[in-house]
C-alpha cells in the first residue's frame, strides 16, 4: 500500500462522481442530493486526511517537483493549502442552492473545476515528490493511517480553511 496510490485512487473517484453528477437530469433532485452529499462529504475527508498526513511528511522530505510553486516544498504545500480552502468554499457555495437548479448545477461545475486544478497540481508536484523522495515503507506507513482516517470519517469531516503559511511553519 502507498498513500500516493490511495490519493490517486480518491482523485479518480473525485472525477467519477463529478462525472456521474453530470449525467443525472437536473429533476432528479433526490439522486442529485444523494450524490453530491457523498461527493462533498469524500471531498473533505480526503483534503483532512491529506492534511494530517501527507503534507507534513511530505514537507519534512520533499524538495518541490515539477511546476511547483516558488520550486520549493514550501511553496507546493502552502499551493495545495490554499486550494483545499478554495475546494471548501467552493463545495459551501453549492449548498447556497436549490439542488438541480440552473445556480446549483453552476456552482457544482466551479467546485468541479477548482477540484480538478487542483488534483492535477497535486499529481505533478507534491505526488512525484514524495515517490522521488519518500521510502517504499515511510509511505505504506502512511497509507495505513490515511485509509483508516477516511474510513473513520466516512459521512465527513468539518471543513476547517487553514492558513497556508501557518500550516507549513507548523508542520514544516
Amino acid at each position: 500500500m502507498d498513500i500516493t496510490q490511495l490519493i490517486l485512487d480518491d482523485h479518480a473517484e473525485q472525477r467519477r462522481l463529478f462525472a456521474i453528477l453530470e449525467q443525472i437530469d437536473s429533476s432528479e433532485v433526490e439522486a442529485l442530493t444523494a450524490v453530491w452529499e457523498r461527493l462533498s462529504a469524500f471531498l473533505d475527508a480526503h483534503a483532512e486526511a491529506e492534511e494530517r498526513f501527507f503534507y507534513p511528511a511530505l514537507l519534512k522530505r520533499g524538495e518541490g517537483a515539477n511546476d511547483a510553486d516558488d520550486g520549493t516544498v514550501e511553496g507546493e504545500t502552502e499551493d495545495a493549502i490554499k486550494d483545499h480552502n478554495k475546494l471548501r468554499d467552493a463545495v459551501r457555495a453549492v449548498g447556497k442552492y436549490p439542488v438541480g437548479t440552473g445556480a446549483w448545477i453552476e456552482a457544482v461545475g466551479k467546485a468541479n473545476i477548482v477540484n480538478s486544478d487542483h488534483m492535477g497540481e497535486e499529481e505533478r508536484q507534491g505526488l512525484t515528490d514524495f515517490r522521488r523522495h519518500a521510502s517504499l515503507q515511510t509511505r505504506h506507513d502512511l497509507a495505513v493511517k490515511f485509509a483508516a482516517f477516511q474510513a473513520a470519517h466516512i459521512t465527513g469531516v468539518k471543513p476547517v480553511n487553514k492558513d497556508p503559511e501557518a500550516y507549513v511553519e507548523k508542520n514544516g
